[in-house]
């Protein structure tokens, strides 16, 4: 019955984090949480070894749908390389309670700022750099300008945040590149997930030479991830952009809540 159980919660992660484009880690984390009493870094890198699994179903759907920006998305996940080492490290000594609180308070920020953002596909935060114009499967033409030092540095941020809590890194690239780089929300979710596909394979390989993934645990959540990645994916294609913003921010709020008062 367990392993039921963890086979449902991973592809209901895998469902939930494609349409958003968070990678299900901000599902995973507090039900390994509230489900068992565990270190934080055994929380966050087995998280982060199902993240890897739904990554590459999800991008897998994304690629056909031809909504990925892969530019970006290598160069962000170049730039979130150095800082998913530190933040796999930094797990085992961070203080449970501590780890709770600041991944609340992180996610309800998010759930906030998601809603704030501009108006125009052009621009963001900060004069635009880079360009990006092109035509994905249903032949919709996207075309958007940001600025790729402002989002790169972003991304080394994520890339320790998300090894650290084990929630991917989508909960904030996401929103910054909605927000700051001016990315339309179906791109940003697809390319969020294949960066996520890139930065949480070297965030595993850290958390799992550091002995910090349960692999019992992981093989009924990846089984549920791998066809939540597909379904989600799917789902995602079908679903109004505005439809993405709030179903993102309801999700984020309520799990910010959930973590701020466990224990």
């Amino acid at each position: 019955m367990e392993n039921l159980v963890l086979f449902l919660i991973g592809m209901l992660a895998a469902i939930s984090g494609a349409i958003a484009g968070l990678g299900g880690g901000f599902i995973i984390v507090p039900v390994l949480a509230f489900m068992y009493t565990l270190p934080v870094y055994n929380i966050s890198g087995t998280a982060m070894a199902v993240l890897l699994v739904s990554a590459i179903s999800s991008t897998i759907s994304y690629a056909r749908q031809k909504r990925i920006d892969y530019r970006s998305g290598l160069i962000f996940s170049i730039a979130m390389i150095p800082g998913s080492i530190l933040g796999a490290w930094t797990t085992s000594v961070v203080a449970s309670r501590v780890f709770f609180i600041a991944l609340g308070l992180f996610l309800l920020l998010m759930a906030v700022m998601i809603n704030f953002r501009p108006t125009s596909s052009r621009g963001g935060f900060l004069k635009p750099t880079t360009s990006r114009i092109f035509v994905d499967a249903t032949g919709l033409e996207h075309s958007y300008s940001f600025n790729i030092t402002f989002g790169s540095v972003v991304a080394f941020f994520v890339g320790f945040l998300s090894s650290l809590f084990g929630i991917g890194g989508g909960s904030v690239m996401v929103p910054t590149m909605i927000l700051f780089l001016a990315f339309p929300a179906h791109i940003a979710t697809a390319t969020s997930m294949f960066t996520i596909l890139l930065s949480s394979l070297v965030g595993t390989v850290s958390h799992a030479v550091l002995g910090h993934v349960l692999w019992g645990t992981f093989v009924w959540l990846a089984i549920g991830a791998l066809l939540g990645g597909q379904i989600g994916a799917r789902i995602a294609s079908r679903i109004p952009a505005k439809l993405i913003i709030r179903v993102l921010s309801i999700c984020l709020f309520i799990v910010a809540i959930r973590l701020m008062f466990k224990g």
